[in-house]
């Protein structure tokens, strides 16, 4: 939920009875290449997995956490057989129904660790893509984070449609691209005149 542009991205994964994937862990702690070949591993042999987004119009539309929430419902909609059990990655979300939530869950639980890599893989691939359509903000490497240099590009050249425009740093930058009728910026003066 933390970067500034491109979708929220929420994976699910229902695991045969005790499988495990080697190596599989907080998506965060492992290697790109590794992020790959586990991904490509949890589509072929899990029982069943899907990846869901929320899209940056729905993070404006409603806030990233109800966003969140749409993405975990379209999920577990399109996961194709009803979960015994569904458990979450961090605090409670009451309006998914019964669940269990574990702080840290992406350590803690070999499924949710599993779905974890599914959307980290998924998001950094469509941000890869994106990048080749907004190359000056440097997306194929910060993912779409508030990296210095990300933030410096949204200063430069102002916001893309894939921008989460009420997040800090980028709302700012709106206003300075886009003023408001009322909030007109008066422009530069020539100091020749």
């Amino acid at each position: 939920m933390g970067p500034v542009a491109g979708p929220v991205m929420v994976g699910a994964v229902a695991l045969h009875p005790g499988q495990q994937f080697e190596g599989c862990t907080d998506s965060k702690q492992v290697s790109p290449p590794r992020r790959e070949e586990l991904a490509r591993r949890i589509r072929a042999e899990s029982l069943a997995w899907r990846v869901a987004a929320a899209s940056t119009r729905e993070i404006e539309r409603f806030n990233v956490r109800a966003a969140t929430i749409v993405a975990m419902r379209r999920a577990l909609d399109r996961l194709g057989l009803p979960a015994e059990l569904v458990l979450v990655d961090g605090n409670p979300v009451p309006e998914l129904g019964e669940h269990r939530s574990i702080v840290g869950g992406d350590r803690a639980s070999h499924s949710i660790a599993c779905a974890s890599i599914l959307a980290k893989v998924t998001r950094d691939r469509l941000m890869r893509r994106l990048d080749a359509r907004y190359p000056l903000y440097g997306w194929a490497s910060n993912k779409g984070y508030r990296t210095r240099e990300h933030m410096e590009a949204i200063r430069r050249h102002g916001p893309t449609p894939h921008h989460r425009i009420t997040f800090q740093g980028v709302l700012q930058t709106e206003l300075e691209f886009n003023p408001a009728p009322d909030r007109a910026v008066d422009p530069p003066r020539d100091p020749q005149a």
